[in-house]
Parts: C-alpha cells; structure tokens; sequence
C-alpha cells in the first residue's frame, strides 16, 4: 500500500484556448474540473493503474463533498477536517502543448490548527498501517499558508521503521527533507537548482547535484527534467531515461505520474523507464487525470546506457 499526503489540496480547473494573450477576452474551447494537489494526482495515478493507493488531505465538510464527486472513490480518500475553503488552481492550455498556471495559496491554518494537523494525518496513517502493509508515505505538494517548512520532516520523522518516505516538495520543505528520515525526493530541474544554489545547465550538473543530496543522507534523487526527461540518482549509480513525443496536451501532473510509476516499480533504478512511460501517458492527457499507460506510450521510452554528462538540459 501507497499512502500520499496532499497538505494542500485542490480542484483543478483545465481551460483549452486556442491562443493565449494579454489583455484580451479568450473564449475556451473546452473546460475540465478535477480534484487535485500532487499527493492526490500519484493516488490516482497508482489507483488507475490498479496499485494500492490511499490519500489523505485536509479539508473541511464542503470541500469533502466537492472531492468525493470528483473522485468517486478512485482513489480512497481519507480527510482530515479543517476549516477554509479549498483552494482552486487553473490551467490554460494551449494547442502547441503550452501550460499556463495560476494557483491559489490554499487556506490559512492557524498555529494550533497546524500543529493539530501533523498529528492528525500521523494518526491516519497509524490507523491505516493497522490494517494492513503500508510499504510508502509519499508528502507531495506545497503546503497551506501556516505550516513549517519541517512539515515534511518531521511527518517523515513520525514513521516507524519498515515505512518508507518520499517528498515532492520545493524550496524550504524540500531543503528540510534532506538528512532527515525520508528515501527519495523527486525535485524538478528548477527545484534542485534552487537547492544547491547555482544553474544546472548539463545533465552532469544535474547528477552532480543529485548526487550531493544523496551524499547528505537520501537514498535516491528522481529529477524530472521535462522534454529531457527523466534522471535517477542512488548511492551507487544513475539512469537517465527520455521519451522524446511531439503530441503532448498538457504537461501537468507529467511529474506526479513520474513519481507514481518509480513507485510502484518498486522505486529502483530499473523502474525509471516505466515510470517515464506513465509520465508519457500524462502528457497525452488532456486533463490532470493520466490515462491507462499503453503499449504506444512504452514504445516513445528511450534509455541510454550511459550518461551523456555534456548534455546540456533545461533549453
């Protein structure tokens, strides 16, 4: 069993235009709402490809009706109340593949609430562990206005041993993660420059700065790296996988499939190909919820055997 942990949750609004600009009066062509937030996209990405998976999220009585009709119940979903409302996060699609994002903050917790919610959601996994293997704890997202960038550690720091943690987290709840007791990050190429402080600008910048968090106490690092793909970074050696595709709809929710596949892999170096195959899958979807990876995904997967350190990345 997977178990995700969504601090911030939200309802994904996806607007289709056929060209975006300024100041001007758009007319969509097609729209989409889902329930989202990073924790909850790997739920469903695990779930619709038929692996255990349970998130949890915060959220109040109004928030949890409006979840459960976009969910369905794929994948389970265990609340843990607040109060506020939930935060929307809109997403402007263009015809070449171009994404424009605008997300709100999330609701303000109030110092007691925060601190009452990291035992809540400790208590829920307990709960959940109780009846059953818990193998992951995956921390995804950013967090709500009100919590401390250590939320992630010290929810890691909570699990007892044979519970596995990994966090999609940036800036300060990503730095936190470090040393503490969590197996893999998974930054983007933007969210590991911000933490060792300098550009990336080749593939060998980038497995150098992966290899230094290892080096600072992570068992694996897993950058998503965009159209250059994907690179994953242990103790010992490192992969880098691309799938280079020319009809992508909508790179959002790409890097939480990613995650969701190495996952349910098992996480090792020999899961990255897959896990960028369901990455491809993401793209091809319109909206945040991947489609079923198909044999036609798999086929746009290309693994190099070695690492090309020159490579420059991020252009």
């Amino acid at each position: 069993m997977i178990v995700t942990v969504t601090p911030n949750p939200s309802i994904d609004r996806t607007l289709r235009v056929p060209v975006l600009r300024r100041g001007e009066v758009i007319r969509a062509t097609a729209t989409t709402s889902e329930a989202g937030g990073k924790g909850i996209n790997v739920a469903r990405a695990l779930d619709e490809m038929g692996v255990p998976a349970i998130a949890i999220a915060p959220a109040s009585e109004a928030t949890r009706a409006r979840l459960d009709a976009l969910l369905g119940g794929h994948p389970p979903l265990r609340l843990v109340p607040i109060d506020g409302e939930i935060r929307t996060n809109l997403s402007l699609t263009e015809p070449d593949g171009t994404v424009t994002k605008v997300n709100e903050p999330g609701p303000a917790l109030a110092p007691e609430v925060a601190d009452r919610l990291l035992d809540d959601i400790a208590a829920a996994i307990a709960a959940i562990a109780a009846r059953g293997t818990v193998d992951w704890v995956v921390g995804c997202g950013s967090l709500s206005p009100g919590l401390s960038d250590a939320f992630y550690a010290d929810l890691a720091g909570r699990m007892p041993d044979g519970i596995r943690v990994a966090i999609d987290a940036d800036r300060g709840a990503l730095r936190h993660a470090i040393g503490g007791r969590v197996a893999l990050v998974k930054p983007n190429g933007v969210e590991l420059e911000e933490l060792v402080g300098r550009p990336l600008r080749t593939l060998g910048d980038v497995h150098d700065a992966a290899s230094r968090l290892v080096a600072g106490g992570v068992a694996q690092v897993l950058v998503s790296l965009g159209a250059d793909g994907a690179l994953a970074v242990d103790g010992s050696s490192a992969c880098h996988v691309e799938a280079p595709i020319d009809d992508v709809a909508n790179t959002v929710g790409a890097g939480d499939a990613l995650l969701a596949g190495y996952l349910a892999g098992g996480a090792t170096l020999s899961a990255l190909p897959e896990a960028v195959a369901w990455s491809v899958a993401a793209c091809r979807a319109t909206g945040t919820r991947m489609a079923v990876v198909s044999a036609r995904d798999r086929a746009a997967v290309v693994v190099h055997e070695a690492l090309d350190r020159a490579r420059p990345v991020g252009g």
